[in-house]
């Protein structure tokens, strides 16, 4: 029997979000899912809804969308936003909005994909954004917030990233030295995070839960 819940999936394009989608659409968990895109990705079908999203007017874009569970896998790189101030609206500032607006409208649960390391005082720049997200969706009031928190990311993107390319290579040498405390910084694939989310916005755990990449590999 088809769920009557709804879903908002933010960064549906990406790595994760991609992963995402074809675990929650063949699924019948949601009886909606509401994608927010740029642009059209032709990801549409009887059950997923592409939003075309201005990003700087997202109130008007959220105005009639409705979902239970909220997803943001959105996330980009220094070298695609072009400066800090927009790596910071990306990754920072649309999100926060994003979860601030739909939690007015009933959402109750936020599932968040951070980065190993994150910390809102770190004197890394991404981590610092990552962890100022994290901080700032702690004050939100979701019935259900989870973080997760992967290392390195393993799997097909649909753009490049040559930096990423060459740490994935390194991994690939290193990843059996990452063992006991050391496990969490070895490589998880998309596919093993967009599962542990689908499966946590099922259990719906009370409050604040972080998992780092071990724990994700776990879910």
């Amino acid at each position: 029997m088809t769920g009557k819940r709804k879903a908002l999936i933010i960064g549906a394009t990406g790595l994760i979000g991609n992963e995402l989608i074809k675990l929650v659409s063949q699924s019948d968990y949601y009886q909606k899912i509401y994608l927010l895109v740029r642009r059209k990705a032709g990801l549409s079908s009887d059950k997923i809804e592409e939003i075309i999203t201005n990003f700087d007017d997202l109130e008007e874009s959220l105005q009639s969308i409705q979902a239970e569970d909220v997803y943001n896998c959105l996330g980009t790189t220094m070298k695609k936003a072009g400066s800090k101030n927009e790596f910071h609206k990306v990754d920072f500032g649309y999100p926060i909005e994003i979860a601030r607006i739909m939690k007015k409208k009933g959402s109750g649960t936020f599932l968040n994909v951070s980065a190993l390391g994150a910390k809102k005082d770190s004197i890394i720049f991404y981590n610092r954004v990552k962890g100022e997200l994290e901080a700032a969706l702690q004050e939100t009031g979701f019935n259900s917030l989870v973080i997760f928190r992967p290392s390195l990311l393993l799997g097909e993107r649909n753009e490049k990233r040559t930096g990423e390319d060459i740490a994935k290579r390194t991994y690939k040498i290193l990843d059996k030295i990452f063992v006991g405390p050391l496990k969490k910084y070895s490589g998880i694939k998309g596919h093993t995070v967009a599962y542990a989310m689908f499966e946590m916005a099922k259990r719906k755990p009370r409050g604040l839960t972080i998992l780092e990449s071990d724990k994700i590999k776990e879910v």
